[in-house]
């Protein structure tokens, strides 16, 4: 039986990737959705902006090890024994120490060392996330025919927004559920607890999934290197700096968009309830996933994976000032539809990132390498809100501060794509078997 062309091993390989950014989207974007309650429980010495600072750098944290779990843990077991073998590691590590925040002691109950705790338990979640990329991404696009990898790279990609889809509503519910104050002594908890639950179905799909066969012919044919992080930086030297430049000013972007919704929901509108920000932020992302479903599928007419995305990213340039103009000189409901649309072009970009990395980066490094140039971008993005913040400080204007980085990122973007390489044109040659 087939779907899409596919049998039902690339299925499940494509559903193993998809299933894990699923978690990463639930996970990041459940510590975003809670930033404000909890910058009182862990920095409530620290007045007003600053405590938020502190909390938003929780995601700094995350992000800075990252890139240094996707390069240990690909170059290790991922390019060396398997990307099914890391990606089962990787999915206990990331569920046990996601879940694990609600554990946590509070700053009236343990001082200082509540803070850091946080910290830590941010750090090491963040070296089993950062491998999840490269893996997934490996496992899902080497198994895809390179006519296919736009759509279904998309829908792989899609897994982010669909974990944040459902932490949104699995918020609110909560919140609603708890109210406002009970929400920030227990509600906060109950919903890092609930990590756990996208994390064990994605084991038990990963379970029974099998490696693919682009991997299994390098085992045996002994094509694989024993230091596939070294190869990565000699032979992948420029292509890896220019997919840096990419996913840097990307996933700033994307920081100070999905994982600044909540805040900003809730700077921009006093009062507005914590249940609503939950639901806004579910519909938002609902748009984002029409985006980057859409964005896959038009990915077709336009060939290239490069041409695909600087097409997106053009269009997504020219709305930025419009949409945060209506977003910060609105309502709330103002603020769902200007996030709304944002969202959805945004989403459109990383439609095809998945195929673009997988096809940059050779067979014998591919793991570390997409791992790397993804986590690596996102080490910027992880200090967006915070920079975002202090800069409102000095402008005295978030939406000045706010504005201005947006196109700040997108030349780095922009940049970073007109120097890399197309990767795919129709009758040429497959650039994932390499």
């Amino acid at each position: 039986m087939e779907l899409y062309g596919l049998k039902k091993d690339a299925w499940l390989q494509v559903l193993s990737a998809y299933a894990g950014w699923l978690m990463d989207g639930y996970t990041t974007i459940a510590y975003a959705l809670v930033a404000v309650t909890i910058s009182t429980v862990f920095f409530p010495g620290t007045a007003g902006i600053y405590g938020l600072i502190a909390t938003f750098g929780g995601l700094a944290v995350e992000e800075i090890a990252r890139p240094a779990g996707s390069l240990f843990l690909g170059n290790f077991i991922g390019d060396r024994t398997g990307r099914k073998n890391m990606l089962t590691i990787t999915i206990v590590g990331f569920s046990i120490f996601a879940a694990s925040k609600g554990l946590l002691p509070t700053y009236s109950q343990a001082g200082i060392i509540a803070p850091v705790l946080l910290y830590m338990m941010l750090f090491i979640e963040g070296l089993f996330a950062g491998a999840e990329y490269g893996g997934g991404t490996a496992l899902s696009m080497e198994s895809i025919p390179k006519e296919k990898r736009s759509p279904v790279g998309a829908f792989v990609q899609s897994g982010y927004g669909t974990g944040f889809f459902i932490v949104s509503f699995v918020f609110a519910a909560l919140a609603g559920y708890y109210g406002n104050a009970y929400f920030g002594i227990i509600g906060w908890r109950v919903l890092f607890y609930t990590t756990i639950i996208p994390g064990i179905l994605t084991l038990i799909i990963r379970y029974i999934t099998r490696e693919t066969a682009i991997f299994q012919d390098m085992k045996e044919n002994g094509g694989i290197l024993k230091e596939p992080a070294i190869g990565m930086f000699k032979k992948g030297g420029r292509p890896l700096i220019f997919a840096l430049m990419l996913t840097g000013g990307l996933l700033f972007v994307n920081s100070i968009t999905f994982s600044f919704y909540p805040g900003l929901l809730a700077m921009l509108n006093k009062g507005i309830p914590d249940a609503t920000v939950g639901y806004y932020n579910g519909y938002i992302n609902l748009f984002s996933l029409f985006g980057v479903w859409i964005g896959g599928i038009t990915a077709l007419i336009f060939v290239g994976r490069k041409r695909a995305m600087l097409i997106y990213t053009i269009i997504f340039i020219a709305i930025t000032y419009p949409t945060a103009y209506f977003a910060f000189h609105g309502g709330a409901y103002i603020d769902l539809v200007a996030f709304s649309i944002q969202a959805f072009f945004e989403a459109m970009i990383f439609s095809t990132l998945p195929a673009f990395l997988a096809e940059t980066f050779s067979k014998t490094f591919r793991a570390t390498g997409v791992g790397f140039a993804y986590n690596g971008g996102a080490i910027l993005g992880g200090f967006a809100i915070s920079i975002i913040l202090y800069t409102s400080t000095l402008t005295k204007s978030l939406f000045i501060a706010w504005t201005a980085w947006f196109f700040v990122a997108e030349a780095i973007m922009v940049v970073g794509l007109l120097l890399s390489a197309e990767t795919f044109k129709r009758g040429g040659r497959d650039m994932i078997e390499d």
